[in-house]
């Protein structure tokens, strides 16, 4: 049974928020500057290929930049004065799906409204995605947005939502993160040294 669209042409059962704010690190060191503050924002879309298979996704796609758009509006909001310097993108397909379906919903076309709402980025979005039930856990990657080898910015938040994805349903995640990890002391770029169109020095 189709479900009424509410957004454009998906119906989005709910959104979601999450919020982190780490003020010292796992051997309790205080914050090396500045709080690491971590949100996901997701949401609950009907899946309009449950259960059948179709060569086209256009039910899917057609309206992704109209939903990365709404995904930026409300980081944007989320955010506040806080500046994003990584991020990164999940999906969870609901068992009458298929995997396919989820990287549907992630495309550039989704992700380039919400990388302009967040003050843009050089580098390509991380992405992961898997199949499951309700309150299945996935990991989301987070890199620098500018400069993928940023070291210091390879992070991971792990999200469940109790009551998705339902079967018929997929759940798009999207993370950012206001720094990178707290003490981290390994080396190599630094994103102080991030300039130009490359994003190197």
């Amino acid at each position: 049974m189709s479900k009424p669209a509410n957004f454009k042409r998906y119906h989005i059962r709910k959104w979601y928020v999450q919020i982190d704010e780490s003020l010292a690190n796992e051997s309790g060191q205080l914050a090396d500057g500045a709080p690491l503050r971590k949100l996901v924002l997701a949401a609950a879309i009907a899946n309009p290929y449950a259960g059948r298979f179709s060569e086209n996704l256009d039910l899917i796609v057609a309206d992704s930049p109209a939903l990365g758009e709404e995904f930026g509006r409300r980081m944007r909001a989320l955010l506040g004065s806080d500046k994003v310097e990584s991020y990164g993108k999940a999906a969870i397909v609901g068992t009458a799906g298929e995997y396919e379906h989820g990287n549907a919903f992630l495309t550039s076309i989704f992700a380039d409204p919400v990388r302009d709402a967040v003050g843009g980025g050089r580098a390509w979005i991380p992405s992961s995605g898997k199949r499951g039930t309700p309150g299945t856990p996935i990991d989301i990657p987070l890199a620098h947005k500018d400069a993928l080898y940023v070291r210091s910015h390879y992070d991971t938040l792990t999200v469940q939502f109790a009551d998705a994805p339902s079967a018929d349903e997929v759940v798009v995640a999207f993370a950012f993160a206001t720094r990178g990890r707290l003490h981290a002391r390994l080396g190599g770029l630094r994103s102080a040294e991030i300039v130009g169109e490359d994003g190197l020095r």
